[in-house]
């Protein structure tokens, strides 16, 4: 399912990207990750049906509704035929413990992150080794918190240590579950606990991950929905640690908040994993890998364009810098320009449909501005 869930998220991103809004890409991971498929997929379909048949907005809008809208029946009806085999596995799950942390290796730059993680994970094969041989083990918690910007792997290294503690054998399904605040908190007082609850239940075997945690507590003072759920969050974490993962991830300043914010709560996570931002040449390497694994080249002229632009991205980066996130975009951004210019040639050659040239990142340039 991995190329229709992959093409659905992408598309869902540039939808989100011209509307200048995350609505779309909510909704279609709620919808991959199987929290409420069918709620997601109705509602995203209505929204879109609205954009493409209703006056007042841009042919763009048009086109990318248009185009999620295929997006969604195609992984969506994927989705639910597997469901009917029985065949809901992902495919990720097949692979042995070498392939998981080969994959963890290659991811790019991120070289301390990959330390501890390693380091994490030798310390567990050798836990469960000796409780094997009925030596002594202490049951450590398996909880963590990947503090860093956005873009720099948090969620990607997250999905692998689910999968690294399922072959393990320290985690029944392995499963991965990605929430926000808008999953946790509901909209009246007392159904937060509940809503809590059900996220819990359904992780349990798995990894929880939280992203941008902190924004549950971030109105602490008077936000009583955010407290009703940091206290089921914080009991689970104790409760369910034998069969259960919660990672925690955000920017580094609130988070430190974040963990303030309940007696406690600091103490049940051992683990704390810092994410730094990408150099330069890391967006490259970056760019370029996205460039591998989706058929396309750079001309030589063009690779230079695209490593200046990363460099004078990072030399001047704001707070909200998109990190890995900026490279993806821009490859995004390119293959649509190379789509525009590509379809205006007669008889385009296999190369001309595979190459990013220079004309393509100093139309990306002329856009910017």
């Amino acid at each position: 399912m991995m190329n229709y869930e992959e093409s659905f998220l992408k598309s869902a991103e540039n939808m989100d990207r011209v509307m200048e809004e995350d609505e779309f890409s909510r909704l279609a991971r709620s919808l991959t990750e199987g929290r409420t498929p069918g709620m997601a997929a109705k509602i995203l379909s209505k929204r879109l049906h609205s954009i493409i048949h209703s006056e007042g907005y841009t042919p763009d809008e048009k086109w990318y509704a248009r185009d999620l809208f295929a997006q969604l029946v195609s992984c969506y009806g994927y989705m639910s035929i597997r469901e009917l085999w029985g065949d809901t596995n992902d495919p990720e799950d097949k692979k042995s413990l070498s392939e998981l942390l080969k994959d963890l290796d290659h991811l790019t730059g991120l070289g301390e992150v990959k330390g501890k993680v390693r380091s994490l994970i030798d310390y567990q094969r050798v836990q469960k080794m000796r409780r094997e041989r009925e030596l002594f083990s202490e049951q450590s918690t398996l909880h963590m918190a990947f503090l860093g910007n956005p873009g720099t792997g948090k969620t990607t290294v997250a999905r692998i240590v689910g999968r690294v503690y399922k072959k393990l054998g320290l985690l029944s399904k392995g499963h991965f579950m990605e929430v926000s605040r808008t999953d946790l908190i509901a909209g009246y007082l007392g159904q937060t606990a509940l809503k809590a609850r059900k996220v819990i239940e359904k992780a349990k075997g798995g990894v929880l991950f939280i992203d941008e945690a902190y924004s549950i507590t971030e109105n602490e003072k008077d936000d009583s929905y955010g407290r009703e759920c940091l206290t089921e969050l914080t009991k689970a974490l104790e409760d369910y640690r034998d069969d259960l993962v919660v990672i925690v991830a955000g920017y580094t300043e609130p988070m430190e908040k974040f963990f303030e914010s309940n007696p406690g709560l600091k103490s049940r996570f051992n683990t704390f994993i810092d994410f730094p931002d990408y150099d330069a040449g890391e967006l490259g390497d970056i760019f370029r890998t996205i460039c591998e694994k989706n058929d396309y080249k750079i001309d030589e002229k063009a690779s230079t364009g695209i490593q200046e632009i990363f460099e004078s991205a990072v030399a001047h980066k704001e707070e909200n810098f998109a990190n890995g996130r900026f490279a993806r975009n821009m490859f995004d951004d390119l293959t649509m320009i190379h789509a525009a210019r590509v379809a205006r040639l007669k008889y385009p050659t296999r190369s001309d449909l595979s190459t990013i040239r220079s004309e393509d990142v100093e139309t990306w340039m002329k856009i910017r501005k």
